[in-house]
């Protein structure tokens, strides 16, 4: 919900980060392309000044999802830029990091090649929240991804993000799958929310776009000077495709979170599958924490088939659904997850992502791909 106006989620993602209308303009800005500005005189004369620092696009976009996050956005140019930023740009010797082992696995990566050896110690952990909290005694910063991906297991935020507190930690999610109007990590105590736009919320698997919202003004500058800084700045019309797309998140989102949970609840009864995951099923460990903790269960749903090949016919029998590493797009994807070696799974572990297609058609075309 728009805290400043008391908006409902779908109304706030249509209409955040629109400026007010003017006689004869458009209803949405179009992108601006821009490198240098006009800028006369003193240097804060004018909002911007040159096309690295920031553009108006960027803003508009940043408005939008600071507007549904709580807190204020800062744009980059793939979600791996928005979690450097957070990480590399707050992180340094002596430092301890606290990180659930079992979230985005090129997350993982950085944190070992990047600050491992730069002196910050880092704490593996599962995405479980008793373990979560057990580990942050002494800890500077934890990293938690809820629902974790692939596995789908979550954690309290709220309680982590109090144990953090307590500890004189900060806390930081990824918040890829759930977006903003799956689950709102600020109200819930985080620091940063961050998330790969790349995903759900630009939605149409076309653009690379990342996104850290930030609850203290004071932060999202330090982030907006990393960002000029390094140099990683989205394209203009990616921000903009990714705001004019935002105006059908909530309807994505929802379809999408009704499909998932409509098929993981046919495999939970189908002979040929097991292990099936979804935080909306009861079955779920914790189902309740989902229940509780978020508005929409998103796309992702997971499941076992009995072996790599069998898990490689299934996927090349489908007819809707692309073989494809990412999520959160209109059309659904799949793909066999083992094949990548970086994360605990079984050979025939399947990472489905529903998109919005007739939930009938979808169910048909996944078990006619089961019988083969």
């Amino acid at each position: 919900m728009d805290g400043d106006r008391g908006w409902g989620p779908g109304t706030a993602a249509v209409h955040a980060g629109i400026p007010a209308g003017a006689q004869g303009e458009p209803l949405r800005p179009s992108p601006v392309f821009a490198g240098p500005y006009h800028l006369r005189g003193a240097i804060d004369s004018a909002p911007f000044d040159y096309g690295r620092d920031a553009n108006p696009t960027w803003s508009a976009l940043e408005a939008a999802v600071g507007a549904l996050d709580g807190g204020e956005a800062v744009a980059f140019a793939s979600g791996m830029a928005a979690v450097n930023a957070v990480l590399l740009s707050r992180l340094g010797p002596g430092d301890v990091l606290v990180m659930c082992e079992d979230g985005y696995p090129k997350a993982r990566v950085s944190v070992l090649e990047q600050l491992a050896p730069r002196g910050v110690e880092v704490r593996f952990v599962p995405t479980d929240t008793e373990r979560i909290v057990a580990a942050l005694a002494g800890a500077t910063a934890a990293w938690v991804e809820t629902p974790a991906n692939p596995g789908l297991a979550l954690c309290d935020l709220a309680a982590v993000a109090a144990a953090a507190e307590r500890a004189g930690a900060w806390v930081a999610v990824d918040n890829t799958l759930a977006t903003p109007l799956g689950q709102r990590p600020l109200a819930l105590g985080a620091r940063f929310s961050v998330l790969s736009a790349t995903k759900a919320l630009a939605g149409h698997s076309d653009l690379l776009l990342g996104l850290v919202a930030a609850r203290d003004a004071s932060d999202a500058a330090a982030l907006r000077a990393w960002r000029s800084q390094l140099g990683g700045i989205p394209s203009a019309f990616d921000a903009w495709l990714a705001h004019r797309s935002l105006a059908t998140l909530d309807l994505r989102l929802t379809r999408q979170s009704e499909n998932a949970l409509a098929l993981a609840r046919r495999l939970e009864v189908h002979p040929a599958v097991t292990d099936v995951r979804h935080p909306g099923l009861p079955s779920h460990p914790q189902h309740a924490l989902a229940v509780r903790q978020m508005a929409r269960t998103g796309p992702l749903l997971a499941f076992t088939l009995p072996s790599e090949a069998a898990a490689q016919r299934f996927l090349g029998a489908l007819e809707l659904v692309a073989e494809a590493t990412s999520f959160g797009g209109v059309h659904s994807t799949a793909e066999r997850r083992a094949r990548w070696g970086t994360d605990r799974v079984a050979p025939g572990f399947i990472r489905f992502s529903a998109g919005c297609e007739d939930v009938a058609d979808l169910v048909a075309d996944v078990e006619r791909a089961l019988a083969a």
